[in-house]
């Protein structure tokens, strides 16, 4: 299931991927991953379409941008339906995906004046200079299962407007979203080879790594598989930018509002089953803020309706397959077996309707902020609780973590918020806000081990990611000043 040169292809590497509904069991679709070989083939039809397509100017490039945001706009419910179909994520969740989305393609829209460089004369006596941006060529992404539509868009259309030509590997988990999303790009008449697509697994990954015409990657998933395509796209020359995993913090204050805060941290760690890299997995109450804060999450928490996302009503859909699942289960064992205590245990409690990969809530406590489960991403609906005596040392347990995704603060104290946004070591900050995600005129930023680059995605980072910059300096004399 390939997008090349315009034409859909089918994988050859005789590896059979199923793609599976994580909230039944159930085949969706089966599919041959791409080669290395075919994904040379892809990048050579870039590479071919590459010279046009960045000469065509930016204003006629939106054009496409805008056609592709009216097809989204169009298949917007089946979008929608798709991505809970084989991500498990609940209808209205997949929802607030595709419009995060979709508002990614209207920033980039913008591109004749997001892209505009600067000049100045009389640099010196009768000359003149000037920084103009230009494409890189062929660009690539390689995105992961949990935002499958979302996170593609993060990417694509920025690349496109800055006059790049776009490869995207999705996850081989999630491929219908993805094959959607091109389907409705070659809608619009794009030229053949500007948009491709491979899906792929490691040997997709490490032929868009290593292939000397693709001139950056974007990519978004685990730490340990950023830091592996960081050192191996750089050590190539390519551009990289790569966002990572993520152990994201959220302090709450006595003066918090508890009823309000509990709601919007338990939809923060508990929506899209806790697979996104924004998602809260530890909250710190400080001082006499535990006691309120934990009696309302744990009740919170053990009412949500978790079932297929697909059925009206439900609040939290399955985690992604039933690896995944036995993973986060075994990490919990080894959590409690060290000391941990939990308030509330999702895994004891089954799901009805089937075979999917369920796990309900779990809010734990007594971790300790030195154990290996407060450095691990555990990507699940699990929430761990832990007291500071103050600001400080809650900001200090914050500080300690090798993750720097996002943190927040709920509070009514200004002076507290501003120092907790000044001094806490994270790339996206939330004050009163439980899930920080930057709109798509600003960066998601990461910092540390979340983050592995210079230029994050969206708006003018992912213009720079896209372009390089090129100085001019001119002189066009009448007549000679320059004596020698």
């Amino acid at each position: 299931m390939n997008y090349v040169n315009g034409a859909w292809l089918e994988g050859s590497s005789n590896t059979m991927n199923v793609v599976f509904n994580p909230a039944t069991g159930e085949t969706l679709a089966e599919i041959n991953l791409a080669s290395a070989s075919e994904v040379n083939v892809a990048v050579a039809a870039a590479a071919a379409a590459f010279p046009a397509w960045r000469q065509t100017p930016p204003e006629d490039r939106i054009q496409y941008l805008f056609r592709f945001r009216n097809a989204l706009e169009a298949h917007f419910d089946e979008i929608a339906r798709l991505t809970t179909l084989e991500n498990g994520k609940t209808l209205t969740e997949s929802r607030a995906e595709l419009r995060r989305g979709i508002e990614n393609v209207e920033v980039a829209c913008g591109i004749p004046t997001l892209m505009q460089g600067y000049n100045l004369e009389d640099v010196a006596s009768g000359i003149d200079e000037m920084m103009i941006r230009q494409p890189l060529g062929v660009v690539a992404a390689i995105t992961p299962f949990n935002f499958p539509a979302m996170i593609p868009l993060w990417f694509l259309p920025y690349a496109l407007a800055c006059g790049n030509c776009f490869i995207l590997k999705p996850s081989e988990r999630v491929p219908l979203t993805a094959k959607k999303l091109m389907e409705l790009l070659e809608s619009t008449g794009l030229p053949p080879g500007v948009a491709g697509m491979v899906t792929g697994a490691k040997p997709a990954v490490d032929a868009l790594l290593d292939h000397p015409a693709v001139r950056a990657i974007s990519f978004v998933g685990s730490t340990s598989v950023a830091k592996y395509i960081y050192a191996r796209g750089a050590e190539t020359g390519k551009r990289v930018q790569c966002q990572g995993g993520a152990k994201n913090h959220v302090v709450i204050l006595p003066d918090a509002d508890f009823d309000t805060t509990s709601r919007i941290v338990g939809d923060s760690a508990f929506g899209c089953a806790g697979q996104r890299c924004l998602a809260v997995s530890v909250a710190i109450a400080v001082g006499e803020a535990r006691k309120p804060f934990e009696d309302r999450i744990v009740n919170l928490a053990a009412h949500l309706k978790v079932g297929n996302g697909l059925e009206p009503g439900i609040e939290m859909g399955p985690v992604i397959s039933p690896a995944s699942k036995s993973r986060i289960e075994k990490l919990l064992d080894q959590g409690i077996h060290a000391g941990a205590k939990a308030l509330l245990d999702g895994r004891k409690s089954p799901v009805n309707g089937g075979n999917g990969s369920f796990l309900k809530p779990t809010v734990i406590t007594g971790v300790g902020m030195e154990s290996d489960l407060s450095r691990t991403e555990i990507f699940g609906p699990v929430l761990t609780v832990e007291p500071a005596a103050d600001l400080d040392q809650a900001i200090a347990m914050v500080s300690q973590n090798p993750y720097g995704n996002a943190a927040s603060i709920f509070t009514s104290s200004g002076a507290a918020a501003r120092k907790f946004r000044y001094q806490v070591p994270t790339g996206n900050v939330g004050v009163n806000i439980g899930v920080a995600a930057p709109m798509a005129y600003f960066p998601f930023s990461g910092w540390k081990d979340s983050f592995l680059g210079v230029l994050h995605g969206q708006g003018r980072d992912a213009v720079e990611f896209y372009t390089d910059k090129k100085v001019v300096i001119e002189r066009w004399p009448k007549e000679w000043s320059r004596k020698f």
